[in-house]
């Protein structure tokens, strides 16, 4: 059929594609004019797997440090409250877009708020994918490298097998592992062709849970590990003020409201999202309390904001040194695998916040390289002067991280565009952002105010 003759069909399906295109997906949906050959009719066990992928990542490895900190009792409390409050808050988005037929979650916030709605979720998917990423290669640097925490030092592997020398240097490490892993794997401009590579990570990130609870389990039945503190140490008015700084932490270990709506589009039996959304969490949830109560048990108050960097010394069992590379090597496997999934989405953003109008990114070959380089090069740089995953989770989370998780999603929901909400959504969805406002802005006074006093000791 020529240009000439297009029937209306033809026009309305144009119209709904610059519509898309002025509201960019977070992730792509099956748009065979753009690039992409994504399938409908994904199974049920598959999407569970790929919105469980995108939960379980660098978060895993900061939440023994929040367990330390909340004690474990109310620690793995709180991390059943968050995948509740998670559960609700995807609920409310699902709802929603199958109401108006909408693919994306920066579509639905376009809906309910226009183009500043839009603006402002693109906004924070790029400082929470960011923040994620200088974490992953925070884990990285750690494991390879070594880490100093307190005054003590951490022997990464390279250190531990050769020594310390320059080539061996967290920066040389880095550097090595951009140009020769993550280069290669984020210049691929369709994220079906990260299957295998996110099959093997989930893989890798559960020999690390597996190798962690039997040797917990091993030092359990011999004794030799200490009662775990229950509950937290609250000796004055900033003791209490330091156990928000662990809420960041959990947000952030739960978001993946960015890749719903692709693993929505995929579905040819809508309705199953939530089923998903709910097995997906539960499951997660359930790797999440195990490695939290296993590794703490493990480490005790000696657990690191990192808890990779404790599988540096004698664990106390036969082969300890084995259990340690093996241990650290597979995670630091993962997160490498991980890291393009997360760096597709972000780079999709902001190339919707930057160039709006043009033509999708896989079509321009320079604004995808420059994108992609300077990303990189900004990744790179932070990681190699942020000195922790908690600093990191403590930014995005408090920051970014809320507004995706639950802010954004309670705003549509009171917002109502498609008039659903029942007066119990409206009194979760208020109640929410309360308790999402007032706990990240309790965690950042304490992080500036602990700043502040390290300054004065220093």
């Amino acid at each position: 059929m020529g240009v000439g003759n297009a029937s209306p069909d033809v026009n309305q399906r144009t119209a709904h594609k610059e519509i898309r295109d002025e509201t960019t997906p977070l992730l792509p949906v099956k748009a065979e004019e753009e690039g992409f050959h994504e399938f409908n009719g994904a199974s049920f066990s598959g999407a569970v797997f790929n919105l469980s992928t995108t939960i379980v990542g660098a978060g895993i490895m900061a939440l023994p440090a929040s367990i330390k900190m909340l004690g474990l009792i109310p620690g793995l409390l709180m991390i059943i409250f968050v995948a509740l409050l998670t559960e609700a808050s995807i609920d409310m988005l699902v709802r929603c877009s199958h109401q108006g037929k909408i693919t994306s979650y920066g579509w639905l916030m376009g809906e309910a708020y226009g183009q500043w709605g839009r603006i402002a979720l693109q906004a924070s998917v790029v400082i929470n994918n960011i923040g994620v990423m200088i974490v992953y290669m925070i884990i990285i640097g750690d494991v390879l490298s070594g880490t100093t925490s307190d005054g003590v030092h951490h022997r990464g592997l390279l250190e531990g097998w050769f020594g310390a020398h320059l080539w061996n240097s967290r920066a040389v490490v880095l550097l090595v592992t951009t140009l020769l892993v993550f280069a290669p794997l984020v210049s691929f401009k369709r994220l079906d062709s990260l299957s295998y590579t996110s099959a093997l990570s989930v893989a890798l990130a559960v020999i690390f849970v597996v190798i962690t609870a039997g040797i917990a389990i091993i030092k359990l039945i011999d004794g030799t590990v200490a009662m775990p503190k229950l509950f937290p140490e609250l000796d004055d008015l900033s003791s209490i003020w330091k156990l928000f700084t662990a809420v960041p932490v959990l947000v952030t270990a739960y978001i993946c409201h960015y890749n719903v709506h692709s693993i929505d589009n995929e579905l040819e039996d809508r309705t199953q999202t939530q089923p998903i959304v709910r097995t997906s969490l539960a499951l997660c949830s359930s790797v999440y309390i195990a490695t939290s109560f296993f590794a703490y048990l493990l480490f005790g108050d000696g657990t690191l904001d990192d808890v990779l960097a404790n599988f540096d010394s004698d664990l106390g069992i036969p082969f300890s040194s084995v259990f340690n590379d093996v241990v650290r090597v597979s995670y630091a496997a993962h997160v490498m695998l991980v890291f393009p999934i997360v760096f597709f989405a972000l780079r999709l953003n902001l190339d919707g916040l930057l160039f709006p109008t043009s033509r999708h990114i896989s079509h321009d070959n320079k604004r995808f390289a420059t994108i992609t380089i300077s990303l990189l090069v900004v990744i790179y740089t932070a990681a190699i002067f942020i000195p922790s995953i908690w600093d990191a989770f403590q930014f995005t989370g408090a920051t970014a991280a809320v507004l995706i998780g639950f802010i954004f999603p309670a705003m549509v929901i009171l917002r109502d565009p498609y008039g659903i909400a029942t007066k119990r959504d409206k009194i979760l969805a208020v109640t929410m952002i309360v308790l999402a406002v007032l706990s990240n802005s309790v965690a950042l006074y304490s992080d500036a105010m602990n700043i502040f006093r390290k300054k004065e000791i220093a």
